[in-house]
Order: C-alpha cells, then sequence, then structure tokens
C-alpha cells in the first residue's frame, strides 16, 4: 500500500520504479513458491503466508526503532474487518493459484483494479465518468477472455477434473474480496501508519488463519513446509520494497510496472511449471493491461486538475 513521502525528501523516481519492479518480481516468487507447494488447504497457505511475512517486517520496524508504537492504534475494529475480508480474498487466490497456470492465475488478478474503480463508485460515492466506466468495461471483456476456455470446461468432466473453472471463481471472487480489503485500507490510511496496517493485517490473518485447521490441513513434506515458509519471507520482503518504493515517486508513475508480474508469470511458468500461455490469455491480458493502463493515466489526470481546481479563487461579483 502506498506510503506518505517523507517531508523535504526529493523525488527520486528511477529508485522508486526499481523496487517496485524488484517487489514484483518477489511476489511472483512468492505465487510461485505456493504453486510448487502443490495442493496445500487455502487456510494453510494463509497461515504460512502471514505469520512467517511478520519477520521481515518486524526486523525492519526494529532497525528503524518503531517496534513500541508499530501495534498502536485508535482503531482496531477496522483493521480486523480489513483482515476478515483479506484472508477470505487470500484464501481465494491461493486455491486459485494451486489450480491455475501461474500467468493465467496472475493475469486474472488483474480484475482487482478494475473491481476498485467499480466499489469505489457503489460504495464509498466516488464520481466515475464515461472515461474510467468504458476502460472498465474493456477491461472485464479482457478477463472474459481469458477465463472463457477455463468456464467452458465446467460443462464437461475434463473441467471438474482439473479443477481450472472453479480456480477461475476462486481468483476472480478473490479479486472481489481484495478490492474490498482496498477500500477499507483507504479509510485506515487516512489516521494509521502504514507499518501499523501492515502488522495488523498479518497478524489477524495468522489467527484467523488458525480457525481453518480442523477444515483439514495436511501434514507437509520439507519441500511444501520450505516452500510455504520462503513464500512468507517472500510476502513481507516484497510487502516493504513496494511499501518504500511510494517514498521516491508518485503513485502514477509506479504504478504501470505493476504489470511486468505478466512477463515474469510467463517466463517462470514456461520454465518452471512447463505452462504455456494460450492466445485466450495473451489476447485477455493485454486488453486488461492496456484497460488498467488507461485508469492509472486518466487518475493522473484528475489528480492534476484538483489541486488545479483548488487553487483558483473565482473574482468576486
Amino acid at each position: 500500500m502506498p506510503a506518505v513521502k517523507d517531508v523535504g525528501q526529493e523525488p527520486r523516481p528511477l529508485v522508486g520504479i526499481a523496487l517496485k519492479v524488484i517487489s514484483v518480481a518477489i511476489f511472483v516468487a512468492m505465487s510461485s513458491l505456493i504453486k510448487y507447494s502443490g495442493d496445500v488447504p487455502p487456510g494453510q497457505i494463509v497461515f504460512f503466508r502471514s505469520f512467517f511475512a511478520m519477520f521481515p517486517i518486524l526486523a525492519m520496524l526494529a532497525w528503524r526503532k518503531e517496534l513500541a508504537t508499530a501495534f498502536k492504534t485508535d482503531k482496531p475494529l477496522g483493521h480486523v474487518a480489513r483482515g476478515l475480508v483479506g484472508v477470505f480474498s487470500m484464501a481465494c487466490g491461493f486455491y486459485g493459484l494451486t489450480k491455475l497456470p501461474l500467468p493465467d492465475a496472475i493475469t486474472l488478478n488483474y480484475a482487482q483494479p478494475l473491481l476498485v474503480v467499480v466499489f469505489s463508485a457503489i460504495f464509498m460515492g466516488e464520481v466515475v465518468r464515461i472515461y474510467r466506466w468504458s476502460a472498465v468495461m474493456i477491461g472485464f471483456i479482457g478477463v472474459v477472455i481469458i477465463a472463457w476456455p477455463k468456464l467452458t470446461l465446467l460443462t464437461g468432466e475434463a473441467g471438474l477434473e482439473a479443477g481450472q473453472g472453479f480456480g477461475v471463481i476462486a481468483v476472480l471472487v478473490g479479486a472481489c474480496g481484495s478490492a474490498i480489503a482496498m477500500l477499507l485500507v483507504r479509510r485506515l490510511v487516512q489516521t494509521e501508519k502504514t507499518a501499523t496496517i501492515v502488522l495488523w493485517f498479518s497478524a489477524t490473518a495468522t489467527i484467523i488463519s488458525l480457525f481453518t485447521l480442523p477444515f483439514g490441513w495436511i501434514a507437509l513434506t520439507w519441500s511444501q513446509t520450505l516452500a510455504l515458509i520462503g513464500a512468507g519471507i517472500c510476502g513481507g520482503v516484497a510487502q516493504i520494497l513496494m511499501t518504500q518504493c511510494y517514498r521516491h515517486a508518485e503513485l502514477s508513475t509506479i504504478a504501470p510496472f505493476e504489470y511486468t508480474s505478466m512477463i515474469l508469470a510467463i517466463v517462470v511458468g514456461y520454465f518452471v511449471f512447463q505452462d504455456v500461455p494460450t492466445l485466450y490469455t495473451l489476447v485477455g491480458g493485454l486488453i486488461v493491461v492496456g484497460a488498467g493502463l488507461f485508469i492509472i493515466w486518466r487518475e493522473r489526470r484528475l489528480g492534476l486538475k484538483r489541486p488545479a481546481a483548488r487553487r483558483f479563487v473565482p473574482p468576486s461579483p
């Protein structure tokens, strides 16, 4: 989540972009490790992802001497609500990740920023004009193109055995949950520090995930255990780098580089999991990425106009 840049700090866009690309690469590594771990219950994956993510975050806060106040908050219920939604979203996303090729799972998750626009209009009363609505609709067409071959498998036995159709549904439901979580974060960042939000989420997700233990946790092999521990640590490190990148450059400069994950997912999927992206994935992915980039560009344009509007004082009649 974006952090407020330090007062007086000179912008260094190249540093910000580099940190963003590295964080994206580590997030792809996290997803790859989760996929490598195999058919592990989603709640169990959420536990490892959340618990072990706290260690690099706590280490950073201890080094910055901010550990004592990291958990201090006036909105515990807001953090818990965000945690509940976030755990549901992660569980759905991780389930889909274990059922789908890596490029498909990551590309389908690009529906999240499109859904943020929709939910912002519905739940927060944000004014969304025709340009962004058009981009959202085009983006959803791209999502349908990616998902269609998997969803049509639901009508046959092959699809049910492979679970890919259900994987698509899980990823898209997870993207909806993630979009709602982002709206909750928007409220929290008005009064809470970034470190507080991150730590509360990791701690809440860890505790909530333990309640899934009676529903089918499995005995892990050493390779599965190490993969999931690595995924958790990667998640924590990537979160730190993502937070830091926004200290060096504006959101509109950094955000487009999120889509480098599509390229990385195709490369890793091909060489590690022998996943060959289909034409549907490539075409649909490009449409979704294009829609997302347009929304980012439009947000930047509106962001430039709003300060100008605030500075303009009309003459008295």
